[in-house]
């Protein structure tokens, strides 16, 4: 692709109280044969290998010293100075004599594009090391004796150009608005938006349905009289072309076939670069490739259509895990799971996991609290973008509202409906024995027909900066040995917004509600009612704590709620933030929050980002306390509050 920028004159180079203590340890593998690597943990690195790095041969010290003339702008001499592998690296000795020079070369070519991008096309930039020029320097020169050796760039920035005549016109003739890619006249010419008006252009031209869409010419003049630069870019659109067939590399246990019917492309479609990141995404959804690729080919094949490569590399598919909690009150808990993620070759999941917790705080097994799960999904049921889930958990609770034992068996569909938005459905069946304050040893057989509709427009699901979350949830239900039918329904919303381009000022907030109709409050089970207060809604306040109690102060639940929650997430260095948070809650025994006496906690949290998430340890206190509320209350978790 021809390029030239042609200099107009002169010479140059344009170049809770109740929580004490919690350790948690949890162990996961993918393979037991797996070979044995160096892990980091905190900033902590184990296993590793000593020796792992390289030492420099031959090393020479040296030091950089910028010489910016006639320009005093801080934000040209940060650039530069970040544009210089030298200066970057100065605390580290370089690879001999040898190193030193060619790491000057680079960084000269290096600062010329600094200049450029920020719009200087008749700057100098001149490079001397230990005094002497550095084009009059052989390869073999023998610096050492200088040690350190001083480098100096002496820059001669000129002014910044600006855009004079822009012309983008189609090969056939046909001109195009270089505004709406981003260059107008009399702007400032960042090299920068030229580039960037050629892939805004490009990628038009694709999403219309033209894959060999490519910059056929570009022509740069900067005229150094008038410290304009004219551009004239020409485009080949090439033809409108459908997909071809699709083709699967690197596959081994996956289903070959199944990968591509995963992609969702259809032979014979219009070519749209945007189905081809859905189905990367889509792909990599399924977890069981450590790494996706999906391209159009670069050229059309016979039949005028453009083939489509899919490129993947399988991951390990078993997985197993294990973790141990404790708690100065609550007692001892086990935890553990193992899961296959392509059990037939077709992407289903198999998962199996257990807990038990209040070890050591009880000596009765009746007061113990456990679950048990058996999970199977299978993708692509029904069309690429569904997903088949089954559930069967048996379960035993012991919260301050309730005492149950549960066996619930479900299956839904998962359908996505956009790259933002999922609906789902299914049937679920519950037998469960319930003790509260309401009713004693209550056996009930529930049917119920969950419905939920998400939206998710934020940019990370654990540590969101910007964008919304909604979700709408309806489940009719009936309840077989009562003859009671009644209707759950709840909403969810979430935002997000960062107050500064480096995101370390990120204002959040969230509000839910529901309500219960069809039954009066003894009649729903007591696992069904809405309760609130905890880590997972209001803050400061122990979990259920919130809403309408017994006479011995235990909560009831109730058949509508709401919360409401507001944090500034402060990030203090890259891996640490503080948060401060205010929340609120109420849950009424009516179905529209009559007489619910609203209650708030707030606080502040620490949090501490890994690959995973960030964790999360909060402190709050209660604001308005009941009688038998606690003082403060201690939260922990991975990922965000909400």
């Amino acid at each position: 692709m021809p390029s030239h920028i042609v200099p107009a004159r002169g010479r140059g180079r344009l170049r809770s109280k109740t929580v004490a203590f919690l350790a948690v340890t949890v162990l996961s593998f993918t393979s037991v044969t797996a070979p044995a690597q160096a892990i980091e943990i905190f900033g902590f690195k184990f296993f590793e290998k000593d020796g792992d790095e390289t030492p420099v041969v031959n090393p020479l010290d040296y030091t950089v010293t910028f010489d910016i003339q006639g320009n005093g702008d801080p934000d040209l001499r940060e650039k530069l100075e970040s544009a210089s592998a030298l200066k970057r690296s100065e605390e580290e000795p370089v690879p001999g004599s040898v190193g030193l020079i060619s790491r000057a070369r680079s960084d000269f070519e290096q600062l010329v594009g600094a200049l450029y991008e920020d719009g200087r096309f008749s700057g100098l930039v001149k490079v001397s090391l230990a005094g002497r020029p550095l084009e009059t320097l052989a390869p073999d020169t023998d610096l050492k004796p200088y040690e350190p050796v001083p480098v100096m760039f002496t820059v001669e920035p000129g002014p910044q150009f600006r855009f004079g005549e822009i012309v983008m016109r189609r090969e056939d003739g046909s001109e195009l608005d270089p505004a709406a890619y981003g260059l107008e006249p009399g702007a400032v010419a960042y090299s920068t938006n030229v580039l960037n008006a050629e892939e805004k252009v490009v990628a038009a031209m694709r999403e219309l349905g033209r894959p060999l869409a490519r910059v056929e010419d570009r022509n740069i003049v900067a005229d150094h009289d008038s410290d304009t630069l004219d551009v004239t870019i020409v485009v080949n659109a090439g033809p409108v072309a459908p997909f071809g067939p699709t083709a699967v590399e690197g596959t081994e246990d996956v289903d070959r076939d199944f990968v591509a019917y995963m992609t969702g492309i259809d032979p014979g479609e219009t070519y749209d670069p945007r189905e081809l990141e859905a189905a990367e995404k889509r792909l990599k959804a399924l977890e069981v490739f450590n790494a996706v690729t999906v391209r159009g080919a670069d050229n059309l094949d016979a039949n005028g259509a453009v083939p489509v490569e899919v490129n993947v590399s399988e991951r390990k598919f078993r997985y197993i895990g294990l973790g141990a909690t404790y708690s100065s009150t609550d007692g001892g808990g086990l935890e553990g799971y193992w899961g296959h993620r392509n059990l037939f070759g077709r992407a289903e999941k198999l998962r199996i996991e257990g807990s038990v917790s209040g070890i050591g705080s009880t000596s009765e097994y009746d007061d113990l609290t456990y679950h048990g799960a058996l999970l199977f999904e299978k993708p692509g049921v029904i069309g690429p973008a569904s997903t088949f889930t089954s559930r069967l958990s048996v379960d035993q609770e012991n919260p301050d509202a309730y005492r149950s034992f549960s066996v619930t068996g479900a299956v839904g569909l998962k359908y996505k409906l956009t790259e933002k938005q999922t609906l789902s459905g299914g049937v679920e069946l519950e037998y469960a024995r319930i003790t509260d304050s309401l009713v004693t040893d209550q056996e009930t057989l529930t049917a119920s027909v969950p419905l939920e509709w998400v939206y998710d427009g934020r940019d990370d699901e654990l540590d969101p900066t910007s964008g919304f979350r909604l979700l709408a949830h309806i489940e009719p239900a009936y309840e077989f040995n009562q003859g009671n039918s009644f209707v759950i329904a709840r909403g969810e919303a979430s935002a997000y917004r960062a107050l500064d381009d480096a995101k370390r000022f990120v204002v959040a907030g969230r509000v839910a509600g529901g309500s219960i109709v069809g039954a009066d409050l003894t009649d729903i089970p007591a696992t069904r009612r809405f309760y609130s207060g905890g880590g997972g809604s209001v803050r400061g306040y122990a979990y259920q704590g919130i809403g309408p109690k017994d006479e011995n102060g235990d909560p009831i639940g109730g058949l509508s709620y709401m919360e409401a929650n507001a944090e500034v997430r402060i990030g203090v260095t890259d891996k640490i933030g503080i948060v401060p948070f205010i929340d609120v809650g109420a849950v009424s025994t009516g179905t529209a929050l009559e007489g619910a006496e609203f209650q708030a906690g707030a606080g502040i949290g620490l949090r501490y980002k890994t690959p995973f998430g960030p964790l999360r340890i909060d402190f709050a206190i209660p604001l308005n306390p009941g009688p038998n509320d606690p003082d403060y209350g201690i939260y922990a978790g991975i990922g965000q509050a909400f």
